[in-house]
């Protein structure tokens, strides 16, 4: 991780997925973003949850070919981490100040700024889905829609904060200990998932811990300390005028909250997708389930995927299975007329089947 100046720069890298490693230096501190696509398209920007990057948090979703399909034939992506979480990340020097949630979506409009952004979509997952709620807020005129994934708004609970309390007791002493990944484990997945395959762990789980052993802990303990300390946001909701999709997991720990999210928004502006049997990280466990959700949603602004996808999809013949062979039942509600211009409000499910 590169220290801050007063002056915002970038550093530009080429990286194995085909897009570009970019250090930029904000008045916040340095923050990493990867650039996917064509800069002239539209911008859609993510930010992922505590301990995840944008491999760990939302290449399960973009290495489908029919999300790859729409996303980059729309838009130009630009994954934001959080400070000190990109891949190969140092350790964030003591010098630097501790940045709070408002900090991380001041830095989010900085990024913007930096690459000549004025209006974009946000795709954000729980922790990460908080700061862009947040960035929202604060820039209204700067956000063309919310994509949230298991958010969360309100302060944390006296649980939560002690339970956060001791996650970051342990990044403290022990570093990224086998517990420790077991709780963040259990803050992304299903039990379902976590015990699976007659107790085998999948390469879904395999490949998140081997990821999880890169971050430095110093760094996830930042941005945990940033979260654990966060605001309620909820009487700010009610203004929040930018159309939403929310996807909850009604195995995630924040199920409920992101239910409340819901409640809470105006109802012309919001629709809810609820998936079965999965946990807070939808992106990564139940990833087709988003697809058709995703693809209306982006109907109402104008979007619309590839002809090669579309028809492949559209034909009669069933939607894509996941790589853990799951089948999708979309949801009927999700129509154009519903997600469209006049977005109503959906309470559905998307009902996953082994």
């Amino acid at each position: 991780m590169r220290n801050s100046t007063d002056s915002v720069s970038i550093d530009i890298d080429l990286i194995p997925l085909g897009g570009k490693e970019c250090i930029v230096k904000t008045t916040k501190g340095s923050v990493s973003v990867l650039v996917c696509g064509d800069q002239d398209k539209p911008a859609l920007i993510t930010y992922p949850d505590v301990a995840l990057n944008y491999v760990s948090c939302f290449q399960g979703l973009l290495f489908c070919p029919e999300a790859a399909s729409l996303m980059l034939h729309n838009f130009c992506i630009y994954h934001i981490d959080a400070p000190g979480h990109e891949l190969g990340a140092d350790v964030i020097s003591s010098d630097e100040p501790l940045l709070c949630v408002d900090d991380l979506a001041d830095q989010v409009a900085e990024v913007l700024d930096f690459f000549g952004l004025k209006e974009v979509m946000c795709l954000g997952v729980t922790a990460g889905a908080y700061i862009l709620t947040l960035f929202a807020m604060k820039y209204k005129e700067r956000v063309l829609g919310l994509i949230l994934v298991s958010p969360i708004c309100k302060g944390p609970s006296w649980t939560e904060w002690i339970y956060n309390k001791v996650l970051l007791n342990l990044l403290y002493f022990y570093g990224m200990c086998s517990l420790l990944k077991e709780c963040l484990l259990q803050r992304y997945f299903s039990k379902e998932l976590r015990c699976s395959i007659q107790g085998a762990e999948s390469d879904v789980i395999l490949t998140c811990r081997r990821l999880l052993d890169e971050r430095q802990s110093l760094n996830v303990m930042r941005f945990l300390q940033a979260v654990n300390a966060r605001q309620d946001l909820s009487e700010g909701l009610k203004n929040l005028q930018c159309k939403t999709l929310i996807f909850a997991g009604e195995s995630s720990p924040f199920h409920a909250e992101s239910i409340y999210m819901s409640k809470k928004m105006d109802s012309k502006i919001c629709a809810l997708v609820e998936v079965e049997a999965c946990g807070s990280l939808v992106t990564e466990e139940h990833p087709n389930s988003m697809i058709i959700p995703i693809e209306c949603f982006l109907m109402g602004f104008g979007f619309h995927r590839q002809p090669h996808f579309a028809s492949s999809s559209s034909n009669g013949s069933s939607p894509a299975t996941s790589p853990s062979s799951h089948s999708i039942m979309a949801p009927e509600l999700l129509s154009q007329e519903s997600l469209g211009i006049k977005l109503k409000p959906i309470r559905t499910r998307v009902r996953v089947e082994t």
